[in-house]
């Protein structure tokens, strides 16, 4: 369902990309996160290489999760975000359910989600809908991830771990991973989460550290990032640690090299490598597209380096078939 269509089902004005807009919760937000600019270069479509064709999502598994994420009035990452792989992953039985709101409150220049100020609203019904909705869905491993909350003062922490929670009261045969915010990297937020009975933290660096501005918000960092999957890591050893880089932004090989050694550094368990898409004319351009061959290469790097998993490939996502991502087989991807 694109853009447009899903803000028409859920009853917000029909907006096009970069422009303002009232959310149902009375609050202003920019429709894809970035501001539209007269002079933004042309978003070139159909000359996309043939590894980065992906399936049209439909199935009777996917029509079902769609239909409960709609009763529920759950957001995914994997509508708000365009994500390639939502028809495979849907049809498997997994799902990334993005908590506290679809508007986020900060700006990376390559995310396609809403930017806005909530101004404190939370949906205090979403932890047990959000427990419901993964046993409607019978889902064996679910992803919970979130917009970042500036806005709040705990960053929503305590929100997200009380959604843990309540999944974990109602399926506690369900794995959890929380691909979270950064808090702001204060630790003691990040200690709330981690705690609340998850599997897997996981939180993303996103990009080099060269790079990491103008990609990412100015309140994000490549430093704030790594010390928070660090600190998860000392303070639940048990729970695995995983982060993700988007690639085709213009690293260097070297860069990610570094990147990759920083995060061993850290302790991160799982690292996840996929292609950057520009998903919108007001988002930064694409510098190059990455080969499958050289995807490979970058996984066996990371391998010798001591990840136990690196899942590599031109349309994986950080969530990218999560409950299989132990399995040590790059998730069946093919080269």
């Amino acid at each position: 369902m694109g853009n447009q269509d899903k803000s028409a089902f859920r009853g917000i004005p029909i907006v096009q990309s970069g422009q303002k807009y009232r959310t149902e919760a009375g609050f202003s937000a920019i429709k894809n996160g970035i501001k539209a600019r007269r002079d933004a270069p042309e978003l070139v479509v159909g000359n996309k290489p043939k590894w980065l064709r992906a399936r049209m999502p439909a199935g009777e598994v996917f029509s079902e999760v769609r239909k409960t994420v709609r009763e529920h009035r759950l957001s995914t990452v994997c509508e708000e975000s365009m994500c390639p792989n939502i028809g495979e992953c849907w049809n498997h039985g997994t799902a990334t359910i993005m908590v506290m709101g679809s508007v986020c409150t900060r700006a990376c220049r390559f995310c396609a989600v809403d930017t806005g100020n909530p101004k404190g609203w939370l949906d205090h019904e979403e932890p047990l809908n959000t427990a419901k909705a993964v046993q409607l869905m019978g889902l064996r491993y679910v992803v919970i991830t979130s917009v970042d909350r500036d806005d709040l003062p705990d960053g929503g922490a305590a929100h997200y771990a009380e959604v843990v929670r309540a999944i974990k009261r109602l399926n506690p045969d369900t794995a959890v991973e929380a691909l979270t915010p950064d808090f702001n990297g204060v630790l003691e937020h990040v200690e709330l989460v981690v705690d609340s009975g998850l599997e897997v933290f996981a939180q993303n660096v996103e990009t080099v550290e060269r790079l990491t501005h103008p990609v990412r918000d100015p309140r994000a960092g490549y430093q704030q990032t790594i010390d928070v999957l660090s600190h998860a890591k000392k303070f639940r050893p048990q729970v695995l640690t995983k982060t993700s880089l988007m690639l085709g932004l213009g690293e260097k090989d070297h860069e990610i090299m570094e990147a990759m050694d920083d995060l061993r550094e850290a302790k991160v368990d799982v690292l996840t490598l996929g292609q950057y898409l520009r998903p919108t004319p007001n988002h930064l351009p694409i510098e190059r597209y990455v080969t499958p061959e050289e995807f490979e290469a970058y996984r066996r790097e990371g391998l010798d380096k001591g990840f136990l998993e690196v899942v590599a490939g031109p349309l994986v996502r950080s969530s990218y078939r999560a409950d299989r991502v132990l399995q040590k087989n790059n998730v069946g991807i093919a080269v």
